[in-house]
């Protein structure tokens, strides 16, 4: 196995895993509903915020490096599966799952394209597409 991919923005991170688990389904899908009842504990499915415990999981999921190359695209979008099974009654109004730092690029050579959540960050779009990332807001 190779060695797991070091993150520096956790959000960046999710919207990897996001294409990795539940668009390519190359990596153990995550069920908030199954962990809770695994891991014996009970969320509020009304809240608006994340479940701690799902934050927990994915913080300490690793992203093995060999799978860097399968990132091509990356779609950040409010109803993505993943938002979901961290915080089930999240509305995406406001900026819990915004990615903030996009050095991680780095580690995805065959990343051509970058849809992102409004964040208002022009520089952040600049830089993308100076790195060759078509890249706009949803």
């Amino acid at each position: 196995m190779s060695q797991p991919i070091a993150f520096t923005d956790a959000n960046f991170k999710l919207a990897v895993v996001q294409e990795l688990m539940y668009n390519q389904g190359l990596l153990p899908k995550f069920t908030l509903v199954e962990y809770a009842a695994e891991q014996g504990f009970d969320y509020d499915d009304g809240g608006f915020g994340a479940v701690p415990e799902a934050l927990a999981y994915f913080a300490a999921l690793e992203v093995p490096a060999g799978l860097a190359e399968k990132i091509t695209e990356i779609y950040l979008d409010g109803g993505n599966e993943i938002y979901l099974e961290i915080a089930p009654g999240w509305d995406g109004e406001d900026g819990l799952f915004d990615v903030h730092e996009f050095a991680d690029v780095r580690h995805f050579p065959n990343l051509k394209s970058m849809t992102l959540l409004y964040t208002g960050d022009e520089e952040a779009l600049k830089s993308l597409r100076a790195q060759g990332i078509e890249a706009d807001w949803l």
